[in-house]
């Protein structure tokens, strides 16, 4: 049985789900973020240490502006609604992007989410948002360049969004899509990969305990050759 401490999750679909069934992408949006407090609940069931969900990438700004702007608004709505909640489920809150491109409220609010839960020895959850994994991984080698450090895959990982936790053992995508969209791309290099044909907020807690399970009967070599 593999054990899991990481999991990964492109959270695909939300806007065709809701074209299909009301009209809107921004219903779906909506829907999308109830399918995610369901994942984290079960999430922290399964005792999984963390969860990593791509919620906003740096290509998702090319999107009308008023989707974007629903989707800071939803967040904003959710930070401010769900922060004491997290902090009572001890559930720490990691913001894994750029930051600098968000209004100054937004940023405020993302930064006090951090620091409010920042103690908090639960599940951690990263929020990738404005993220992007080929920016994340030049930005690390500059400042490794900068700071004249030798270049060595432990210097430039300690210097990526979230640091010093385990790579993700399995990466889920929903919305029937087969690509990794630019998340993750140094930390998935042995991580199973589960594409789902499920709209993410059709996504549920059955659909989810059935991947842990299949991932838990894989056998795993990292390369090495099985036993069996």
């Amino acid at each position: 049985m593999n054990p899991i401490k990481h999991v990964a999750i492109i959270m695909d679909g939300n806007g065709r789900w809701g074209i299909k069934n009301n009209g809107s992408r921004n219903s779906g949006h909506r829907e999308g973020l109830i399918t995610v407090e369901k994942i984290i609940e079960e999430t922290i069931k399964k005792k999984i240490d963390f969860l990593t969900l791509y919620t906003f990438s740096t290509e998702n700004w090319k999107r009308p502006n008023k989707e974007v702007s629903f989707l800071f608004e939803l967040l904003e709505n959710f930070l401010i609604k769900k922060i004491d909640i997290l902090v009572k489920n001890k559930i720490k809150l990691i913001i894994a992007g750029n930051k600098n491109k968000f209004t100054n409220k937004m940023k405020k609010l993302l930064i006090l989410s951090e620091n409010k839960t920042s103690k908090c020895k639960g599940l951690q959850v990263n929020l990738a948002l404005n993220y992007g994994s080929k920016e994340e991984i030049l930005n690390a080698a500059r400042t490794v360049k900068n700071k004249k450090e030798k270049f060595t895959k432990k210097n430039i990982e300690k210097y990526f969004y979230i640091k010093n936790i385990p790579d993700p053992d399995l990466l889920i995508r929903t919305g029937n899509t087969n690509r990794l969209s630019n998340f993750l791309l140094w930390q998935l290099a042995y991580t199973e990969i589960f594409f789902e044909k499920k709209m993410w907020p059709e996504f549920k807690k059955k659909d989810y305990l059935k991947i842990l399970n299949k991932f838990m009967s894989l056998k795993r070599n990292f390369g090495g050759i099985s036993n069996v």
